[in-house]
C-alpha cells in the first residue's frame, strides 16, 4: 500500500483501531466534515484512478454491511453473501471493472469493526449455511497491512457453525492470520492467471509463483483454499499456459484442501474499454473476439470461451477429480458443453457449493 494521503471522518474517533491504521501508514490524518474534500483531491488529479489508489479515506459504512451478491441477469449465481468492509484496491489491474464502477474511485476503509458484530451475530443464529465474502469490492487482504479487521473476521468466523468467510487475494498478505486459530472457517482464496497476464495485466499484484507459495504456507496452518481462474484471458498459446498454472497450484497443494475452484472469462461493461485505452495504452485485451451478452457486457465468442473452458476443466480434473467445479456467470449452453450438466432450480449452484463448504470447514450439516 503505497499511500500518501489519508483521510478520516472528523466524527471518527482516534482510537486503537484508526491509530493502528494510521501507525502502519507512518500518516497523520486529514479530518473532514464530510467526503467532498476526498472527491474533489481524487478528481483534480491527471489520473484520477491512479491517484485514487494513494489516497485512503476512512469513513462509515452508510449502507448495509451484508448484503446478497448482486449477481449479473440470464447467467447463473452461485448466491454468494458480501461482507461489505471497504471499496477499490491499490494494485492496479487493467481489466478491474472497479475502474469503470465507481464516480469517483475512492479508497475506502469502513470504520468500526465492533459495527459487524450485530449484522454477523444476526447471521449466524440463523439455521442456514452461508458463504460470506469481503472480496466483491476490493481485495480481502490489501487490509491486512494496514488494519486488525481481516483479523478480526477470522477469529470472530471460528466462533460459530454456519458460515464460512473466504478472503480472496491477488497478495500474499497473510503474515497476521497464520498463527490464529481459525477452527476452519476461513477459507483462502487466490485470483489466479497465467504469468503472461499477470505480467502484461496485473500490476502491483503477487506474481503467481508468490501466491501459490504462500497458498502452501496457509494449507500447512490449517486453512482451506479456493482458487479462482476469473478473468481468463485469450491470447495466442493460451491453453497451454492455463494447463501450466494448473500444474503449478497442485504442486504446492493438496486438491483434498481446495473448496471449490472458480472459472470466468474476461467480461467487461463496454465503458471500461476507453478506460483501459487511456491508461494501458500497451494492453490488447479489450481487442479480442467479443459480442454483447445478455447481460449488457462484452464477452469473448462464446465457442471461444467453450473451447477454453473445456481444455481448463479437463486440465484440473486430471489433478483434482473431485474438486467442485463452477462458473462465474456463464449461462446453460455453457454449463451443459463444458461441464455436463446445469443447475437448473434456483439455488441449486448455491447448495453444490454449501455442502462443499459443510465438508471442508466444519460447519453444522443439519443446516443444509
Amino acid at each position: 500500500m503505497k499511500i500518501t494521503r489519508l483521510f478520516m471522518d472528523a466524527d471518527i474517533p482516534l482510537d486503537d483501531e484508526t491509530q493502528y491504521i494510521c501507525s502502519k501508514l507512518k500518516l497523520t490524518p486529514e479530518m473532514v466534515s464530510d467526503s467532498q474534500a476526498v472527491y474533489d483531491a481524487v478528481n483534480g488529479a491527471k489520473d484520477p484512478i491512479s491517484a485514487a489508489k494513494t489516497l485512503l479515506y476512512i469513513t462509515r459504512n452508510r449502507g448495509a454491511v451484508i448484503r446478497e451478491c448482486p449477481g449479473t441477469s440470464h447467467y447463473t449465481c452461485c448466491d454468494y453473501t458480501i461482507l461489505h468492509t471497504g471499496t477499490f484496491c491499490t494494485m492496479d489491474c487493467s481489466y478491474c471493472i472497479l475502474q469503470a464502477y465507481f464516480h469517483p474511485p475512492v479508497l475506502q476503509y469502513f470504520y468500526g469493526l465492533d459495527s459487524f458484530v450485530s449484522p454477523l451475530d444476526h447471521t449466524f443464529s440463523q439455521n442456514k449455511i452461508f458463504r460470506i465474502g469481503t472480496g466483491e469490492y476490493t481485495d480481502s487482504l490489501i487490509w491486512e497491512k494496514i488494519s486488525q479487521g481481516p483479523r478480526f473476521l477470522v477469529e470472530k468466523f471460528a466462533k460459530q457453525s454456519n458460515s464460512l468467510l473466504e478472503l480472496k487475494t491477488k497478495t500474499i498478505n497473510v503474515a497476521s492470520l497464520l498463527e490464529l486459530d481459525h477452527n476452519g472457517k476461513t477459507v483462502l482464496a487466490w485470483s489466479v492467471n497465467t504469468p503472461e497476464v499477470i505480467g502484461s495485466e496485473e500490476k502491483g499484484t503477487a506474481g503467481l509463483a508468490s501466491r501459490l507459495e504462500t497458498a502452501k504456507r496457509c494449507e500447512a496452518k490449517g486453512y482451506k483454499l479456493a482458487f479462482h481462474f476469473d478473468p481468463l484471458v485469450i491470447y495466442p498459446g493460451c491453453e497451454e499456459d492455463y494447463k501450466k498454472v494448473v500444474h503449478s497450484i497442485f504442486s504446492h497443494v493438496r486438491p483434498d484442501n481446495v473448496v471449490w475452484i472458480s472459472i470466468g472469462s474476461f467480461r467487461f461493461m463496454p465503458q471500461l474499454k476507453s478506460v483501459i485505452e487511456n491508461r494501458f495504452p500497451s494492453s490488447t485485451i479489450p481487442y479480442g473476439e467479443f459480442i454483447l451478452g445478455l447481460d449488457n457486457k462484452m464477452r469473448y465468442f462464446k465457442p471461444l470461451r467453450i473451447h477454453l473452458y473445456k481444455i481448463l476443466i479437463d486440465t484440473i480434473r486430471e489433478y483434482a477429480p473431485n474438486v467442485v467445479l463452477y462458473f462465474c456467470m456463464e449461462d446453460e449452453e455453457v454449463w451443459e458443453k463444458c461441464m455436463g450438466y446445469f443447475s437448473k432450480k434456483e439455488g441449486e449452484l448455491g447448495h453444490l457449493l454449501d455442502k462443499s463448504a459443510v465438508a471442508h470447514c466444519k460447519l453444522n450439516p443439519s443446516f443444509l
